[in-house]
């Protein structure tokens, strides 16, 4: 069953209608992220550290109800769910896209993605599926580059309002902090500014827990 937004009773119903009309709707920011506790508790769970924050990045999306809309003609759809749409490099330098089925439990999310990232990984081309609905974000990692700004390759005839979140290369400085950057994406008929800073901080939260 679909749920729909009641658009005339939405406060931001002004902001739906003037942003939707602009040839570039997105809107991002970059940020440093502090990881030195997840990058452990990621080893101690003996998981790979890409699904790890990939799960956080997720639970985080799942958890501030704005990045749950998304632009279905002239309405807003409500999921119930969003799942990742990750890109998975391969041996040969290429990537394809995936479909990661979202669940809280980081052990079922990790199963998810360990047998999707396979799949990808050993099927040739871009999209090596069919994407039904966009109940997804789009997610990429950049492991190679410390990037303090990112944009993104978009054609603005395809309709979309799916946020994309980015993520950099970890460093560690002298005092043995880790960080990475993170690059959020977002329309700007369905988010604003603050609804950005509480997916950052409900995001930064779960990595340090």
């Amino acid at each position: 069953m679909k749920t729909f937004l009641d658009i005339e009773n939405w406060p931001r119903k002004e902001h739906f209608h003037f942003f939707r009309k602009f040839e570039e709707p997105f809107f991002g920011a970059t940020v440093e992220i502090d990881c030195a506790k997840a990058y452990q508790t990621a080893k101690d769970l003996d998981a790979s550290f890409f699904i790890y924050y990939l799960h956080k990045t997720v639970v985080a999306i799942n958890t501030i109800t704005p990045f749950k809309y998304r632009i279905l003609d002239d309405q807003i759809l409500i999921y119930d769910q969003i799942n990742a749409s990750a890109t998975i490099g391969r041996d040969d330098d290429s990537f394809g896209f995936s479909l990661i089925e979202y669940s809280p439990d980081f052990a079922v999310f990790k199963e998810n993605a360990l047998t999707e990232i396979a799949r990808v990984q050993q099927t040739p081309g871009l999209f090596t599926r069919s994407f039904e609905t966009d109940d997804v974000i789009h997610f990429s990692a950049i492991p190679w580059v410390n990037f303090t700004s990112l944009s993104h390759a978009r054609s603005y005839s395809f309709p979309d309002s799916c946020p994309k979140v980015s993520f950099g290369k970890m460093t560690t400085n002298e005092n043995g902090k880790k960080t990475m950057s993170m690059s959020v994406h977002v329309h700007h008929g369905l988010i604003d500014g603050l609804h950005l800073g509480q997916f950052i901080d409900c995001f930064q939260d779960l990595m340090n827990q």
